[in-house]
């Protein structure tokens, strides 16, 4: 039991934190404390990250197999809690001017966060249900957070209700699973693939990979996520960006190698359906939007579906690729929901992408920082973003999805519109009523520093590469 919980500690310590918090601040100065406990709670983020991080034990289990920690479990945590410190520490101006910052919503972003760091450690079909509906059930609190309006309401409402529908497939999932298996644990599952798929089995794995696909929000399973983008109060919005889209991602490969690995020709041809689709209808329906936010949730459709492409390969370096992918994702989309943050006219909130209209004659190095960040968006050379989406194409490629990879190319030239049309408004559009001077230089910083790692993580991505390959091998072996 003792190695069992030194194995689980950071998971565990985080939930202590978040139970102590929340008591802490309940029986003694309650919304008073907010801005603290978000420093606090960010600072928490970052100590266990480095402590993830750190640590270079070989992979272990712990509570019978259920829980597994390993190299890959430890890049994913590593980016979901500095992703999500990131998006607390933007939010705290933002929350504080528009009396939104409670008490709760650091709490709810820790117990999410925790969600998050046992789903991507699952080792069996309990403990992965038991991430997931903890970070789901954080997550539709957070995007209601706003309660006097009807958008961020009904964000929350859809957000729930389709959630809850995703909740269903996947224990649909499981549960045939598990009755055709005769184990809940990914080891025995394995095996009992390996011996013979049965009808029943490949049902499971279909529902499974539908649950999965709504976390991710890939199509055709994305119907909640430009309305909750949209609906949610921006910082919310920039955390359903960045870290629940690692924690998905990660629980996915986990479960496809771990429990469905013997059987990767079955499930290769859903993930790529997935992964086109997704590519294909958040290029072409984001060429419409007006909204930011909104565009936003297509752009995270479009690259999910790139992120799903190195998951079809179905290899090490397919699943290195993704690591590298989501990697890059989150940096980028920090930056732009940085200056998405700071997009205020008259002190409140402004996301209609024309008033972005010669923004560079007035912001010049903040329009040449959001121009690095939809230039590497768009996957453009030399910058960081391109080789993002390279990684996944080669491991396509090298898997023999050849097609794949050309629809991927043609997807990313798409999309490319409308993240050139926004450079386009802010250098090249006729005047409009200007923007207010931006007031925060952290969220100036995080924009500027976002778009310094596309410049110069040119040379050899921040060394994040063997360590992708190393968590890979770990998944895969």
């Amino acid at each position: 039991m003792g190695s069992d919980i030194s194995i689980a500690l950071p998971e565990i310590v985080l939930a202590l934190y978040a139970i102590g918090a929340l008591l802490a601040a309940v029986y003694t100065v309650k919304d008073a404390a907010a801005g603290l406990l978000v420093w606090v709670t960010a600072a928490v983020f970052v100590v266990l990250a480095f402590w993830i991080g750190m640590d270079d034990s070989a992979a272990q289990t712990a509570f019978n197999g259920m829980f597994v920690a390993d190299g890959f479990a430890r890049m994913a945590k590593v980016m979901i809690l500095l992703s999500a410190a990131a998006v607390l520490v933007m939010s705290k101006v933002y929350m504080e001017q528009r009396n939104l910052l409670k008490f709760e919503y650091p709490v709810l972003v820790s117990l999410a966060v925790v969600g998050m760091m046992v789903m991507v450690s699952a080792n069996d079909l309990m403990t992965l249900y038991m991430g997931l509906e903890l970070q789901s059930l954080s997550l539709y609190v957070v995007a209601s957070l706003r309660r006097d309006s009807v958008k961020s309401t009904e964000a929350g409402l859809k957000y729930f209700v389709l959630g809850a529908l995703s909740s269903g497939l996947l224990l649909y999932g499981a549960s045939l699973t598990y009755g055709f298996a005769g184990t809940t644990q990914f080891e025995g599952i394995i095996v009992a693939v390996q011996d013979d798929v049965s009808l029943g089995l490949l049902f499971g794995l279909v529902f499974l990979i539908a649950g999965f696909a709504f976390k991710v929000s890939a199509a055709p399973f994305h119907m909640w996520t430009p309305d909750v983008y949209e609906g949610s109060p921006t910082p919310i919005t920039a955390f359903f960006a960045t870290a629940p889209k690692v924690a998905a991602m990660a629980l996915f490969a986990r479960v496809m190698f771990d429990a469905f690995g013997g059987v990767t020709g079955d499930w290769q041809q859903i993930v790529a359906f997935l992964s086109v689709v997704s590519m294909f209808l958040g290029a072409i329906a984001g060429i419409g939007q007006r909204d930011i936010k909104r565009l936003m949730a297509y752009s995270s459709i479009s690259h999910m579906g790139f992120a799903l492409m190195g998951l079809a390969a179905g290899t090490a370096f397919g699943v290195q690729a993704m690591l590298i992918y989501m990697a890059i994702y989150v940096t980028m989309n920090i930056g732009t929901f940085a200056f998405i943050l700071g997009m205020e006219r008259d002190g409140r909130p402004v996301t209609d992408i024309q008033s972005l209209r010669m923004y560079a004659s007035r912001y010049p190095t903040r329009a040449l920082a959001m121009l690095v960040l939809m230039f590497s968006l768009a996957g453009v050379p030399p910058l960081v973003g391109f080789f993002g989406k390279f990684y996944v194409l080669r491991a396509a490629v090298d898997a023999g999805l050849g097609w794949l990879a050309v629809a991927g190319v043609i997807a990313s030239v798409i999309s490319a519109f409308y993240y050139l049309r926004i450079v386009y408004f802010m250098y090249f559009g006729e005047e409009t009523e200007a923007l207010d001077a931006p007031s925060q230089p952290l969220l100036g910083g995080f924009l500027i520093a976002s778009a310094a790692i596309m410049v110069f993580g040119v040379v050899n991505l921040f060394g994040i590469e063997p360590w992708a390959a190393a968590a890979a091998g770990t998944l895969v072996n």
